[in-house]
């Protein structure tokens, strides 16, 4: 898939670090807010293996308060206009606004990472007109509410009809078919259970045929089963990790680049070999 300037073979799985510029993310939140600190961390994930880094302005954490798009514009514009000029890998906006994905793809960013799927004012028409792929992703509800009680008949049928109505309104926009990625939404608007169902099925994702993007890099579905806190969360997250690019997802969304590059390293070479005895 052409990314900007840049092709990335997504026929392997491929590691996406966060970089969260925000004083409030559950993980790192204020870790990275400077200029200097974001190009030490990007510097640090893309010498560790990542293909992407996605950069995030504004928090979407359970409960987190939104901001102002010149808030958001402010954090996020600068690490990307340095990032850019310094590092070579694909550079990701993770965005709802419009104003801030017109501005990150003109500051060098070649993804657009909506976890509102470009249903906010303008965001369709701006993706659309950054001619960059755009991934899509599942949420019910928004970041203050979305964990009050979330309730499905069959959560990989909502998610899967949710997406495909998303592709077609983008499509009709004008974005092209091949620059789409999906993204289930682990943790948005979903119980524990939900999560897990929705990995089981991950499957049924993947047969829609759009290159699927999955985070789940310690969220609260590692913790409420292993007990562990945020930074204690490695172990299960390298499990998800290693679990969901064996079932086909193609990128994937971490805080821990350095071990997941390796486990996606051997999840290839197991996919190479098989691919190998079934075409002999």
């Amino acid at each position: 898939m052409h990314f900007k300037h840049t092709e990335v073979d997504l026929l392997t799985a491929q590691v996406m670090g966060i970089l969260n510029v925000t004083p409030d993310s559950f993980s790192d939140g204020g870790q990275h807010n400077t200029l200097e600190k974001a190009l030490e961390k990007a510097t640090q994930m893309v010498n560790a293996g990542a293909t992407f880094i996605d950069v995030g302005g504004e928090s979407t954490r359970p409960g987190a308060p939104e901001i102002s798009e010149q808030e958001e514009l402010d954090r996020v514009i600068p690490v990307i206009e340095r990032l850019s000029g310094t590092l070579d890998c694909v550079l990701s906006v993770d965005t709802s606004k419009a104003a801030v994905m017109r501005e990150a793809v003109s500051a060098g960013a070649g993804l657009i990472n909506d976890v509102r799927a470009l249903q906010l004012p303008g965001a369709l028409s701006a993706a659309a007109e950054a001619q960059v792929p755009v991934c899509l992703m599942h949420m019910k509800g928004e970041p203050t509410t979305m964990q009050e009680a979330p309730s499905y008949e069959d959560v990989a049928d909502e998610v899967i009809n949710f997406l495909l109505a998303r592709v077609d309104d983008c499509i009709q926009a004008g974005i092209a078919e091949d620059s789409i990625l999906l993204d289930p939404g682990f943790g948005f608007g979903k119980t524990l259970d939900h999560n897990y169902q929705l990995l089981a099925e991950l499957g049924r994702v993947k047969h829609l045929g759009y290159p699927l993007l999955v985070g789940m890099s310690r969220k609260s579905m590692i913790g409420a089963l292993t007990g562990k806190p945020v930074d204690g969360r490695l172990a299960g997250s390298i499990a998800l990790a290693t679990l969901s690019a064996h079932m086909g997802a193609k990128i994937i969304r971490v805080h821990d680049v350095d071990e997941t590059v390796d486990a996606i390293k051997i999840v290839t070479k197991i996919q190479q070999i098989k691919e190998t005895v079934q075409g002999a």
